[in-house]
């Protein structure tokens, strides 16, 4: 399906026009997030007409408007009160209720994509589901015992791949042209572990339809066109994949500061619509935003995300191409299962071959344009080490490179550059801080990950104490200090630091 074509899932930039782009240029809200996530009390046409009507008027004032003809959304959490002398585990396990949406009900001019189970949204501004943080979360409701909420949410998972082709970063209209990191397939080895193997056949259809999304394209690249889509054309012809995303214009929901940043590529003589990508293709990545994507220097021009193809999202495929061979054999398809474990043979060793570097002793993205990885070290580079693909040798160095240099006092630092970026120095972040707590224990590195470990749950209890509050992230340098950089305030709730806390806990207790 084309979603252009699709009224019921136009966003609110499409729907709304110039009146979209008058409030959110005058900044009716603070947050451009709040007027997407708003709701209008009049059918879009009625509307429309009736702003063209009024706004000519002396006294027209838009702010007064759209109080009048739009429903604020409200925290996804708003009638919670934190209870600082419980436990930091109690206090997780009272919120997911709060953190908890029904199904949802079809709304006219609404962003929200509707779904037909429950499912656990991150918290404050995140009022819907995402993506990959859904996997995280998911950590902390096994181990609450809420398999009833990791399979509804998985089921909302194949309806959407049913119902769109793959799973958008999260279920709005302004999300729908991009996807996140395919972490479907650990959420499906994760039920897996409750329900049995037949999971896996179960939902084979809806993983064989989100790899096909993501190998989309292949036949189009050629030594001279080598990206079409999500897909890369390696120099020796091997296909892997980069995060993507074809919309040349400003984010509805980062509206204001997309659009000055694009006047701002003009002035320096760069492609704003090819600017506008990158940054949507950031956003796919999840790491929205970091030095991780910039070519030089610590500017947001300089974001070219999809001329890179990243390690982690291929590590994360190779977990999608294994999941397709076990899936195929337990349902029985010996061919198409042979066929998925070549494939994730062949992404194994093009992992070798373009993100290890001998010299650095870590996994780098690989610029594909230059021909050359880049120089950036990330925790990226611990994926490799999660999922298996690292030798003994490669992950003693990437664990020797961590300890030294992105080990703080609350945990692992995301990247080495202070760019002011929230995925970079001094921000950490729970899903990486499982990914490399886990990554590190596949390779007997269980000193390192413990420390590490605890030095995160210690400072998600500090804040805890201090604020009652969860956090979407925190600083790991100091933390005597608060979190910074990105474009909107830091969040509580939070789903994915919550899921992971409780993975994080448990795990722990059961080695005292």
């Amino acid at each position: 399906m084309t979603l252009s074509n699709q009224p019921h899932y136009l966003p609110p930039d499409q729907l709304f026009g110039e009146l979209f782009k008058a409030v959110q240029l005058t900044s009716v809200f603070p947050d451009s997030k709040t007027f997407v996530d708003c709701v209008p009390k009049l059918d879009t046409d009625k509307l429309m007409a009736l702003y063209e009507h009024e706004k000519v008027k002396p006294d027209f004032d838009l702010a007064t408007f759209v109080d009048q003809y739009f429903v604020p959304p409200g925290t996804a959490h708003r009638d919670y009160v934190s209870d600082r002398s419980r436990s930091t585990v109690d206090h997780i396990n009272s919120l997911w209720d709060y953190l908890t949406r029904p199904a949802d009900s079809d709304v006219a001019g609404s962003s929200r994509v509707s779904l037909p189970h429950p499912y656990v949204v991150p918290g404050g501004r995140f009022r819907e589901i995402f993506y990959w943080d859904t996997y995280f979360t998911m950590l902390g409701l096994a181990d609450a015992g809420r398999w009833d909420l990791i399979r509804a949410m998985l089921d909302n998972f194949a309806y959407l791949i049913d119902t769109l082709g793959f799973i958008p970063n999260g279920n709005r209209t302004y999300f729908l042209t991009r996807s996140q990191p395919p972490f479907f397939a650990l959420m499906v080895r994760l039920l897996a572990e409750e329900d049995g193997p037949a999971v896996l056949a179960h939902y084979l259809p809806y993983l064989q339809k989100e790899y096909d999304f993501w190998m989309t394209g292949q036949a189009k690249l050629t030594p001279d066109n080598p990206f079409s889509r999500r897909v890369a054309r390696m120099p020796n012809g091997q296909v892997l994949n980069r995060f993507w995303d074809a919309t040349e214009l400003p984010r509805a929901e980062a509206f204001k500061a997309e659009y000055e940043l694009g006047q701002k590529a003009v002035e320096g003589g760069i492609d704003p619509q090819k600017l506008h990508v990158h940054l949507r293709a950031a956003c796919e990545s999840g790491w929205d935003f970091s030095s991780r994507w910039f070519s030089k220097g610590m500017s947001m021009i300089m974001t070219r995300t999809a001329d890179l193809v990243p390690v982690d999202l291929n590590c994360t495929l190779y977990s999608l191409e294994k999941t397709l061979e076990e899936g195929y054999q337990q349902a029985g398809d010996s061919a198409r299962s042979a066929t998925f474990k070549q494939l994730a043979e062949q992404r194994k060793q093009a992992i070798e071959t373009y993100f290890w570097n001998a010299e650095t002793g870590f996994y780098h993205d690989y610029d594909l344009l230059a021909g050359q990885q880049t120089p950036s070290l990330t925790l990226a580079s611990v994926f490799p080490l999660f999922f298996g693909l690292a030798s003994l040798q490669q992950a003693q160095r990437v664990h020797d490179q961590l300890k030294a240099k992105f080990l703080q006092a609350g945990g692992w630092v995301t990247t080495l550059e202070n760019s002011g970026q929230q995925w970079d120095w001094p921000n950490g972040w729970a899903p990486l801080q499982w990914i490399v707590y886990q990554g590190l224990v596949n390779y007997g590195f269980q000193e390192t990950a413990n420390g590490a470990r605890d030095r995160w749950l210690a400072l998600n209890d500090k804040v805890f104490q201090s604020t009652g509050k969860m956090m979407e992230k925190y600083n790991v340098v100091d933390a005597a200090l608060t979190t910074g950089g990105g474009k909107y305030p830091n969040q509580d709730g939070f789903g994915w630091t919550n899921g992971v806390y409780l993975r994080m806990a448990t795990v722990r207790n059961r080695t005292q």
